[in-house]
Parts: C-alpha cells; structure tokens; sequence
C-alpha cells in the first residue's frame, strides 16, 4: 500500500476550535466539474448612485437622510434583527420547548463614500479609519452587550444585498452558538495546557511554515488546518490580544497593510472582486468583561465561497449538512495558491 499523501488521500482533520471534524477529499479535485456554475461576479458599480441610500445625501427608506460623510460612517441599521427591549417569552418546564429574551442592536459601518472603492484598494489610512471605527463600536457596544459582532458579507453571490462598501455589527445580551463553543474550548485548553490555544497554534504555524500566506511583524494570514471553505483564511496577531480595542497603534497599523494584502490576494485569484462572509471573534464583552478571559485569543475569519472560477461556487448541501464539513482542496494547495498571487491588485496594474 503506497505511503499516505495528505495532498493525495481522503483524510479527516479536526477543529479544536469547533470541537468538530472536516473530511479532506483532494483527490476529488481531478473530476470534471458539471455542477452550478454562477454569474461573472464582475459588474460596474457607479461612484455614486442617487438611489443607493449607503451614499452621502441620499435618503433612505426610513425616510433618513444618509449624511455627506467623507470617511467612515456609522448608522443604526432601518430593518434590525435584534431590537433593545421587548416583551420576553414566559418561562418553559418543557425541555424541548424552551425560549428566551434575545436583546440587542445592529448597526452599519459604511467604509468609504465611495460606492466604487471596495477596502484592497483604499489607502492604508483610510482602512486604518475602518479598524478604529471597529475598535471604537467594540467598546461602545461592549459596555451593554455580552457579544459585539463585527462581520462583512460582501458581494451577491454571498448575500450582499448593496454594493457600497460596508459591513455590519450586532450587538447582543446572549453569547450566540459560535463564541459560546468557541470559549469553551478555548477554555477547556488553556485549563490543560496553561496558555491560549490560538496562540500556541500561531506559533506551531510559524514554525512549519505549509498553511502561511502572509506575515509582517505583528500579524499572520493563513489558512487554518482544519478550514472547510475552498480559500478559507484566519487573521491572528502575533501576541496575545483579547479584543480589537487592545491592539497598539503599531499593531493597527500593521493590520492595515496585512488587510490590503489579503483581499488583493483574493481579488487577483479569479481576477474580480471576491465575494466572502468575515467577522471578528474576540473575548465576550458586557457583564463578562469583569471576567478572567484569558483564554481568549482575538481572531478574524474570512470565509469565500468561489471553488475552480469565478464563476465555480461551493456549496454546504447533503453530506455536509447530513454528516460533516466536507473539501476537496487542502489548506496546504490553498495555501500555497494565495501566496503565489501578485501583490498588486489586478485594477492597478
């Protein structure tokens, strides 16, 4: 039997981040594909559209007007998910009918005036400003709130329903199902081991250099071990931060460049802008900001849907939703193909 070759043979890998399995199929990546094939992501978006209520001066349908703002601009969102106070469900003795009061507020951060000018191609100061504002909501939203969830879905394909660059925050009094297995395990680590779990794993990363896409002195970009997504990727610091507002003003600046890398890194994969979901995870906030979270390690997530093309996505269906994450491309290829990508982005050129 021939010796085993993880960019070869089907293996399982595990997330001990997620306490959960993925299944790694490479050798899959040699099938033909004639599976759903998507629209070109690619379109013109206009510097300014009157009928865009994400542009300075334009009224919403709240009837709002969007101010003339020049930087980044922050707004409480006109259709929330979650809302400050309520009624609140009656208790249950029913254990398999239980509810809860689910408070909170959402908010939108617009990143730039501009409709056209997506965050690989702003200036470092102007993506600088985002990361304040990120930092700053994280503070102001922690203060009432036991989670702030800072995350970006960009492009259709992905669910964005505006072009205009922009991402959201929702602010909530519980900790949702992600943080929550994300602190125990974390929790479940340090207790073990006597050190953050992402921070040993950063440093083990470093070290065997096969996942790393990009560092600088402060940051490091890799696709993670266990990554289910085709270009799934992870944002870590290099130090042990709990939350975004602890990072220095060098250490800001530094995720400045890194972001501009990073998504000049996707954008010149397939050559368009590339579609994605991504949030921050750090230590839980509000009441649990008095707490020992020491065991937290602040993080951020990219997760792209685009496989083979442009035009080639993938999907959670069948298996994946039945059984367990499923892959085909290995973290190490996946690796490998976004560090060989130029640095200059595909429009500048």
């Amino acid at each position: 039997m021939a010796n085993f070759d993880p960019n070869e043979h089907p293996h399982i890998r595990f997330n001990p981040l997620k306490d959960e399995w993925v299944t790694v199929s490479p050798h899959r990546m040699k099938r033909p594909w004639q599976g759903q094939v998507e629209k070109p992501q690619e379109s013109e978006v206009p510097r300014f559209d009157p009928k865009n209520p994400l542009c300075p001066g334009v009224t919403r349908p709240n009837g709002k007007v969007t101010p003339e703002y020049d930087s980044t601009y922050v707004f409480t969102n006109d259709f929330p998910a979650l809302l400050e106070e309520g009624p609140e469900p009656a208790p249950s003795d029913d254990p398999l009918f239980q509810a809860a009061a689910g408070f909170g507020t959402c908010k939108v951060i617009c990143f730039h005036p501009h409709s056209d000018v997506t965050l690989p191609i702003m200036s470092k100061e102007e993506v600088r400003a985002v990361i304040d504002k990120w930092a700053e909501i994280n503070v102001d939203l922690g203060k009432k709130y036991t989670w702030v969830q800072i995350f970006e879905n960009k492009g259709s394909i992905n669910g964005c329903s505006n072009p205009h660059p922009h991402c959201q925050v929702w602010a909530s009094s519980f900790l949702p199902n992600e943080p929550m297995v994300k602190n125990r395990t974390q929790k479940q680590y340090y207790t073990k081991h006597g050190t953050p779990m992402l921070v040993d794993y950063v440093k083990k990363e470093l070290q065997k250099q096969e996942r790393i896409v990009l560092q600088n002195d402060h940051w490091v970009w890799l696709v993670p071990y266990w990554a289910v997504w085709p270009y799934e990727t992870m944002l870590l610091p290099q130090r042990h931060v709990l939350r975004l507002e602890d990072l220095t003003n060098e250490e800001r600046d530094a995720l400045a460049d890194i972001t501009k890398q990073l998504l000049t890194k996707y954008d010149n994969m397939f050559e368009v802008s590339f579609p994605y979901s991504m949030g921050w995870h750090g230590a839980p906030t509000g009441p649990q900001l008095k707490d020992d979270n020491q065991h937290w390690q602040l993080h951020a997530m990219y997760y792209p849907p685009l496989l083979r093309s442009a035009t080639v996505k993938k999907f959670m269906v069948g298996y994946e939703m039945l059984a367990q994450p499923q892959r085909d491309l290995t973290a190490e290829q996946a690796a490998e193909k976004l560090r060989n990508l130029q640095d200059i982005h595909y429009k500048l050129r």
